[in-house]
């Protein structure tokens, strides 16, 4: 079965005193999904998270988090590429970008997003979810539910202190 990269990001920000994540109204699937998309063939995976996320939520410039992993030696001759905290393969139907069932090999991001930092314009719906309000969506994935039940506990811990 033909697979395609593809990079999806979890994108945090602290509003009115809560962590949200940031939730798209994606047209074709008539559900609410984090950002993503392909990865293009002049881009690496976390480039096509941060590119997907400015085009379909009109954020800029968010900071991605790595989940812990050990630093390459010293000396080391090539540069480190950003970590996604999961990659996983799933099964899709035909899409835009092939006319047949086939595989996402996706590469899951996270991200924090300043709420007061004014966004552009984005091509889907976007809004801000609690967890709560994600995991009785009924416009949800499921994987993205246990994804999200996984991150919203951890993310205090894991975002930088000047973002909390």
């Amino acid at each position: 079965m033909i697979k395609h990269l593809t990079a999806s990001v979890f994108v945090f920000a602290r509003i009115g005193g809560e962590w949200r994540v940031a939730m798209v109204q994606q047209p074709r699937l008539g559900k609410r999904m984090i950002p993503g998309g392909h990865v293009e063939d002049d881009e690496t995976a976390a480039e096509a998270g941060e590119r997907e996320t400015e085009e379909e939520t009109g954020l800029r410039g968010v900071k991605l988090l790595e989940p812990a992993r050990p630093d390459l030696p010293s000396g080391y001759p090539h540069p480190r590429m950003p970590q996604p905290w999961w990659v996983s393969e799933l099964r899709v139907p035909a899409d835009n970008h092939l006319g047949e069932p086939h595989v996402h090999v996706d590469h899951v991001f996270v991200a924090l997003a300043d709420p007061d930092e004014p966004a552009g314009d984005g091509v889907h719906e976007t809004v801000w979810m609690s967890l709560e309000e994600l995991l009785e969506h009924p416009d949800v994935f499921e994987d993205t539910k246990l994804l999200a039940k996984e991150l919203f506990p951890r993310i205090g811990e894991i975002a930088p202190v000047e973002s909390i």
